[in-house]
């Protein structure tokens, strides 16, 4: 149960269009319209509102989460394990691949 209770915790503190933990973000977090932090996207992904890229597809994204972790030598299973859990965060689900 206390292994279930701390993922939830940790998806929670994740970005839910790109994954990265939140508390990695410089800014805090994306911005609502009126100004206050979102709680759910980074500031990456998300500002004023509004995504900052409305067109970017699942699988751009995944590309690009997978091409970043490569810059910082993460290991291939990172990356796949990263990438696999994208369709899982809260912009991502009911989309078709």
């Amino acid at each position: 149960m206390k292994k279930w209770l701390r993922q939830l915790e940790l998806e929670k503190n994740r970005c839910q269009s790109c994954g990265m933990p939140l508390k990695f973000d410089p800014q805090g977090g994306g911005t609502e319209s009126d100004g206050s932090h979102s709680s759910l996207y980074c500031s990456y992904c998300y500002a004023e509102g509004a995504f900052k890229e409305p067109q970017l597809t699942l699988e751009a994204m995944q590309q690009r989460v997978r091409q970043l972790l490569r810059e910082r030598q993460m290991p291939w299973y990172v990356r796949a394990y990263m990438a696999h859990r994208i369709p899982t965060l809260k912009r991502w689900r009911g989309c078709k691949r």
